[in-house]
Formats: C-alpha cells, structure tokens, sequence
C-alpha cells in the first residue's frame, strides 16, 4: 500500500514540475511579445501597438491557422470559431500567453501540507 502511494506522489511532483516548465515557456513567450509590442510601438510615434494572436498566428504559419480554422469550424461548428475562439485571438499575444504562463503556475504549485488534529 505504501509503494502504490510513493509511486502516485513521486508522478504528483511530476505533473507539477511539467506544469511549472509549461509555465516558464509561456511567460517567456509573453515576455519576448511585449518586447515585440514595446519595439513597434517606439517606432510608431508614440502610438501603442499591441499585436492580437491572431494576427501573428496568421502571418507566422498561415496554413496552420487555417487548418485550425477549418478544423475547429467543421468539428464544432462556425458559431464556436466566431464567437469565442476568434475574441480570445484576438487578445494581444503578450497577455494571452501571461495569462496561461500564471494559470499553469497556479496549477502547478507546491500546495502546503495540511495537518488535521482530532481531539
């Protein structure tokens, strides 16, 4: 019985970790996008840039996002694409990609200990 719970602890901390790395690359990402974003806008004269996912998701890999696209729009149908994946990709990439690097770092946090005493 004990080995069976050290083994599920030990791929716990596992998952944790994989979290926590997935974590990293996504705040990097955010980061080197808002250095993007910061870059462009210095040259824009003063006028903020902030660059939708989308838009670099076209212009880097154009066939994938139409694949995405027409996956998502015969699987789900176009409603799905149109009313909530497209708003979320529209999102700028810095704070989309910030925002899934600090979920997965919730997630993949060191919870405390919690000792329970029963008088």
């Amino acid at each position: 019985m004990l080995a069976i719970l050290e083994s599920s602890s030990s791929g716990f901390h596992d998952m944790h970790r994989i979290l926590r790395l997935l974590a990293v690359w996504a705040l990097l990402i955010a980061m080197v996008a808002l250095v993007v974003d910061a870059t462009k806008t210095l040259g824009a004269d003063g006028t903020i840039v902030m660059t939708p996912l989308a838009e670099q998701w076209q212009t880097s890999f154009p066939q994938t996002f139409a694949d995405a696209k027409s996956w998502v729009e015969t699987q789900a149908g176009p409603d799905v694409w149109e009313s909530f994946l497209l708003p979320v990709l529209s999102l700028p990439t810095w704070l989309l990609f910030g925002l899934i690097g600090v979920l997965l770092f919730w997630l993949g946090r060191r919870r405390q200990r919690a000792e329970v005493y029963i008088n």
